[in-house]
């Protein structure tokens, strides 16, 4: 079966060891993460987790379940590309004389719409936010100039590109569930 890059989202309760028993997930299947971001959701007491991992669609259907199976977990879903908006955040340390002193460095930084947020006089630092493509193409043009000293990127983060958030329904079905069986 073909592999893809999947971004598996997850919703949770903020319980300490949940990280880990997800990941665990990924370890038993030896499959490999490439990205993970955990943070706050837009509903309070929420969080959400955003993994990236090459799989085909068979295993990664099958990890989600596992996920979406631990306690703490609200939901889980999995999403190609094409099903949602992602955005990452780099960092790169250039060396300041390099950069003045190779014309081609700005040209390459303005080429990506990268922002230069220090200078000093040993070294600068570029910010690029955008998609991973053009994070890590303007690493390898900066690297062929010979003036990264460091890099470093966030995981992804991502949104659904529908107009409804998943985990909202879930949500508000529980609660309706709940106010059932109370009677109310």
């Amino acid at each position: 079966m073909e592999k893809k890059l999947y971004t598996i989202i997850v919703h949770s309760e903020n319980f300490a060891g949940l990280l880990n028993q997800v990941t665990a997930v990924f370890t038993r299947r030896q499959i490999n993460i490439e990205s993970l971001n955990v943070s706050a959701s837009s509903i309070e007491g929420v969080h959400k987790y955003t993994i990236t991992a090459w799989a085909d669609e068979d295993t990664i259907e099958k990890v989600t379940k596992q996920i979406s199976k631990k306690i703490d977990v609200l939901q889980a879903n999995y999403f190609t590309d094409e099903q949602i908006y992602q955005h990452e955040i780099a960092l790169y340390k250039l060396a300041t004389p390099v950069l003045e002193g190779k014309p081609e460095v700005s040209k390459i930084i303005r080429k990506y719409a990268a922002r230069i947020v220090e200078v000093n006089p040993v070294f600068s630092i570029v910010e690029k936010n955008g998609m991973s493509e053009e994070i890590s193409y303007l690493y390898e043009e900066l690297q062929a100039q010979e003036c990264v000293l460091q890099f470093v990127r966030s995981g992804r983060v991502a949104i659904t590109t529908s107009c409804f958030e998943r985990v909202n329904e879930f949500l508000a079905e529980r609660e309706a569930k709940y106010q059932r069986s109370k009677g109310l």
